[in-house]
């Protein structure tokens, strides 16, 4: 009797539901690890503050103008605060960028769609490959890295690809459909709210350039809509540059240096050479093999046309990828528009290996790919028992019950993987394994990054968190006598201002941090009209050699009397 997979062929009311319960997996369990990152920390800094009072339209970060970023993201963990009051909850504070990174995952799969909706190979399951496209993306190691951290990035993207599959489908579509078309601009308008024009010229840009060329066999289509595409770019640029000439109008100067200044990061920061971009295949995660093999343009082209636009999801590849690789600024996290079409391609070749599968002669290329996959996992599966015991991951020693659920659990996802690979091949019990494994792996191991993040900390050094609860420092302004790191700004729970003169003599307490050993240096109205005296000290570094903080009280002298 054939084994059936769970994965393979789920009646279409389960797609959804299936899909849910991945992206609860990548993108909600255990949502408060890793630490707060530097991105995060600058947006939930400028959250609070927003929350706590501050302007919703002129943002600030540690009491100072925050306009190199637009304001969305911030909005959403800024409404959290409102709803929740102050925390630190990062689960809470996460919510909102986990939730972007499910829409989009749910935005993507309509957008699959749309585009393979014609297609031959669609007849016999008409939408499968688009949900095995959407399944690849919900599961991949650089959605789960983006999709998880609370920042500006998975906005600006969820929004555009939400705004390419209304557009789409005012395209495709017989008649005028300008509510399709006012639709699609209005999320154009929140990505650039979110991000500015990285989405439009990463995500829009390759992918309508490709819809309007030959590469795309219904490009006439686009034509035949201009007035919805007119209708989308008034409506997109009505919502995209409302907040920018708001600050325009209010604080000119400041948002023209900060323009400044973000046009040359994009030069001078975090540059790496053009070919960076290469390694995204590894950021599909437990997927690679069969991104490689979705990449082999000789293997993959005629086998993918059936399934999918295959020249067109190509080239809006080769174009997403030329365009990011113009830009001499380069980060990981920037590879996700690649990731779209790679992930349609992917979906792509698995439905295909689902179908050639299930014939009684099977092609020994694909026989390769499929084995190939198959060891991948089943290598993971023996290595990270290993890998617990060797790296010494906290609660994961021998005698553990973490241990003791994982070897076993692993064990039979190994088998398994082996099974559908080599003893009877079936590409969806694959699927199933990775996604699966991938399940595992986070449910097991992310709570323990936190832990392991901190391994080489002093436990005896004082943190900032532990300062923050003295109870002579409640109630008092805080201010740093040199530029504190927004990631201790955020741990400290408000603002910490630089001590800028001319200040007057504070007429109550106040709280001075200074970056030890150096000396505490007042303003001069504040000289033999105060005193000063350390109330406390902590450390930001990993060891005692650096990073200690020094916390003093500053009053103003009794006047004397005669």
């Amino acid at each position: 009797m054939k084994t059936t997979p769970v994965f393979d062929s789920p009646a279409r009311w389960l797609r959804l539901p299936l899909l849910l319960l991945v992206c609860l997996f990548s993108c909600f369990v255990h949502l408060s690890a890793p630490e707060v990152s530097l991105m995060e920390a600058r947006n939930f800094t400028a959250a609070r503050e927003m929350a706590e009072g501050g302007s919703w339209l002129l943002p600030t970060m540690n009491g100072e103008l925050r306009l190199a970023k637009p304001p969305l993201p911030t909005w959403a963990v800024a409404g959290v605060l409102r709803l929740t009051g102050p925390t630190d909850n990062l689960t809470l504070l996460r919510l909102p960028a986990a939730l972007m990174a499910t829409l989009l995952v749910v935005f993507f799969w309509k957008l699959a769609e749309e585009l393979t909706a014609d297609l031959t190979g669609e007849e016999a399951a008409p939408g499968r490959t688009a949900w095995l496209a959407a399944l690849v993306l919900a599961s991949s190691l650089l959605l789960i890295t983006v999709g998880r951290d609370g920042q500006w990035d998975i906005f600006s993207n969820s929004f555009m690809v939400g705004a390419l599959w209304l557009l789409v489908r005012g395209w495709l579509r017989s008649g005028a459909g300008y509510g399709w078309f006012a639709a699609g601009g209005f999320l154009v308008g929140l990505s650039i709210l979110s991000k500015g024009p990285v989405a439009p010229y990463s995500i829009l840009l390759p992918f309508v350039g490709c819809f309007v060329s030959p590469l795309w066999a219904r490009r006439g289509a686009v034509r035949g809509h201009w007035r919805g595409g007119l209708v989308a770019a008034g409506v997109a640029l009505l919502i995209g540059v409302a907040w920018p000439l708001y600050v325009l109008y209010h604080v000119a100067p400041a948002a023209l240096a900060v323009a400044q200044t973000e046009i040359a990061a994009w030069a001078d920061r975090h540059v790496q050479p053009f070919w960076y971009y290469w390694k995204l295949p590894v950021f599909t995660g437990l997927w690679v093999i069969v991104a490689l093999a979705a990449l082999a343009v000789p293997y993959a082209r005629p086998r993918l046309t059936r399934y999918l636009p295959y020249v067109f999801v190509v080239g809006w590849l080769a174009a997403s990828f030329v365009l990011l690789s113009l830009v001499p600024e380069k980060k990981e996290r920037y590879m996700l528009p690649m990731l779209l079409p790679l992930a349609l391609l992917m979906g792509g070749l698995l439905r295909y290996w689902e179908v050639v599968f299930r014939a009684p002669l099977v092609p020994r290329a694909d026989r390769l790919w499929l084995r190939t996959w198959a060891g991948l996992l089943a290598l993971v599966c023996v290595l990270l028992p290993a890998a617990m015991i060797f790296f010494q991951l906290p609660g994961f020693d021998l005698r553990s019950v973490r241990f003791a659920v994982a070897v076993p659990t692993l064990g039979l996802l190994g088998t398994a993987a082996f099974f559908y690979g080599f003893r009877r091949p079936a590409p969806a019990g694959l699927s199933g394994v990775s996604v699966t494994l991938l399940a595992v792996v986070l449910t097991l191991l992310l709570p323990v990054y936190p832990v392991w993040e901190r391994r080489t900390n002093d436990p005896g050094m004082r943190r900032l968190q532990q300062v923050r609860l003295n109870p002579g420092l409640r109630g008092l302004p805080w201010y740093s006598q040199t530029e504190m790191h927004i990631k201790q700004v955020w741990q400290a729970g408000h603002a910490v201002p630089l001590l800028q003169a001319p200040l007057s003599v504070p007429r109550r307490p106040l709280v001075i941090f200074s970056l030890a050993p150096e000396a505490v240096h007042l303003p001069p109205a504040w000289l033999n009209r105060t005193q000063i005296v350390q109330i406390d000290s902590f450390y930001t570094d990993h060891t005692r050699a650096g990073g200690h903080w020094r916390v003093w009280i500053v009053r103003a002298k009794a006047a004397r009397t005669n």
